[in-house]
C-alpha cells in the first residue's frame, strides 16, 4: 500500500484564535474550510504541498460553540479535541496535536497496525461541501477519540466513497490555492520510537525521521517568515 502525509492538524480554541495565531506565526490567512456535523467541530485550511510532500495541506480545527449535537448520537470527538489537559494547552495558543496519513487501502493499513497490536480505530465514511464538489472520505477514529503516541501515530484517511473509486481532483488541496507556505519536513520523537518505526513500515509510511526519545512532533515550514518549525511538545 501507499501511504503518505496527507496533512498537519493544529487545535485551537477558537477559529478566530487559531486564524490570528496563523497570521502571526506563518504569516498567511488561513481559507475558509468547513463543518464537521458529527464531532462538532470546523476548520480552516491552506495548502502546504511540497515535492516531497505532494498532497499535504494544512487544517486549523476548533470546537464549534454553535455546533447541535443530540446526546443520543453524542460521539466523543477525533484528535482528542474533547481531552481537558489538551483543551488547557491550546487555550493561550494553538498547537500542533498530530497529523494524519493518506492511503489507497484503509483497510489494509488498519489491519497492519492491527498486527502490531494497535487499534486505530473504526472507519467512519465523512463528507462535506467544497468549491470542487462534495468532499467524500474514509477516516479512522477510536470511540474515546484518542489520537495514540501523543499524536505521533497518525489518523489514516483514504480520500474517495467507500464503494467507488474517485478521482484524485477530489483531494482538499485541489480547490485551495497556493498559500507561500510549503511544509519541508517532519520528524518525530517518543519513548516507543521503535515501536512507531514498526507500525509506519507496516503501513507504508516513509520519510519521517523517527527518535527514541521525549514526545514531540516537529513540522518545518517554510513562510513568507521564514522557516518555521511547530512542536507538538507531548501534549
Amino acid at each position: 500500500m501507499k501511504t503518505q502525509i496527507d496533512h498537519l492538524v493544529v487545535m485551537a480554541a477558537t477559529l478566530e484564535q487559531g486564524q490570528a495565531w496563523c497570521e502571526a506565526t506563518l504569516g498567511i490567512t488561513p481559507a475558509a474550510g468547513g463543518e464537521h456535523e458529527k464531532y462538532g467541530t470546523h476548520n480552516r485550511l491552506f495548502k502546504i504541498a511540497s515535492p516531497a510532500h505532494p498532497l499535504a495541506y494544512f487544517e486549523i480545527i476548533a470546537i464549534n460553540p454553535e455546533a447541535v449535537m443530540p446526546k443520543r448520537t453524542q460521539v466523543a470527538r477525533w484528535f482528542d479535541m474533547d481531552d481537558p489537559i489538551l483543551q488547557k494547552a491550546v487555550a493561550h495558543e494553538p498547537r500542533l496535536v498530530t497529523f494524519v496519513a493518506s492511503t489507497d487501502d484503509i483497510k489494509a493499513a488498519r489491519h497492519a497496525l492491527r498486527t502490531q497490536g494497535i487499534e486505530r480505530g473504526q472507519i467512519v465514511h465523512a463528507s462535506r461541501k467544497s468549491s470542487k464538489g462534495i468532499l467524500n472520505w474514509q477516516i479512522t477514529v477510536r470511540e474515546d477519540g484518542e489520537r495514540l503516541f501523543n499524536g505521533a501515530l497518525p489518523t489514516l484517511i483514504q480520500w474517495g466513497k467507500p464503494d467507488a473509486t474517485e478521482p484524485l481532483r477530489l483531494h482538499p488541496r485541489n480547490s485551495l490555492p497556493r498559500s507561500g507556505v510549503t511544509l519541508q519536513s517532519l520528524t518525530v520523537s517518543h519513548p516507543s520510537g521503535a515501536k512507531l518505526q514498526t507500525a509506519y513500515a507496516a503501513i507504508g509510511l516513509e520519510g519521517i525521521p523517527i527518535d527514541s526519545g521525549p514526545a514531540d512532533i516537529v513540522a518545518s515550514l517554510k513562510t513568507p517568515k521564514g522557516l518555521v518549525q511547530l512542536h507538538s511538545f507531548g501534549i
